[in-house]
């Protein structure tokens, strides 16, 4: 499903991906619009599932959540039950802050946040370990976070 958007959407869409704190006010004179013109746009986004959420990105390392873990999942088998099955607990632990379905030889990668190594073996060995459909997992330790956005590029068409 594609949604039709023209410039000014898209330049909402930008500025609003870099600050959601925003004023209408000034969104709208950012943009070039009157304010009710520009609030209708942004609700209109906003209804048609354009914008999906307004979030606060915080810092991990000060929650304490200091390790970034890259997890690739192999299951035993291809089955949508034990898929569906697998995405549903993975989208309800807590650690798991990015579970992608993907092709090719593994099945799944996980981005997992935790604050240390015991933190991640009590994760694996309830969440991964204790999973029979599961064939094997592999771990990446990440030794620097060099990028990180969750900015959509809305210019580009």
């Amino acid at each position: 499903m594609n949604i039709d958007l023209d410039r000014i959407d898209r330049h909402i869409l930008t500025l609003l991906q870099q600050d959601n704190r925003i004023s209408n006010q000034k969104l709208a004179e950012t943009v070039g619009l009157s304010p009710p013109a520009c609030l209708r746009r942004v609700k209109r986004l906003r209804d048609e599932g354009v914008i999906i959420a307004d979030v606060s990105i915080v810092n991990p390392r000060l929650l304490g959540k200091k390790l970034n873990i890259i997890v690739e999942i192999e299951m035993s088998r291809d089955s949508l039950d034990i898929s569906d099955n697998f995405m549903r607990k993975m989208h309800e632990a807590n650690e798991v802050t990015q579970c992608y379905q993907v092709t090719g030889e593994i099945d799944f990668v996980l981005v997992v946040m935790v604050e240390d190594m015991e933190a991640y073996e009590a994760f694996a060995r309830r969440e991964l370990a204790s999973n029979t459909h599961l064939r094997k997992f592999r771990t990446l330790i990440s030794l620097r976070r060099n990028k990180f956005s969750t900015q959509v590029d809305a210019m580009k068409v």
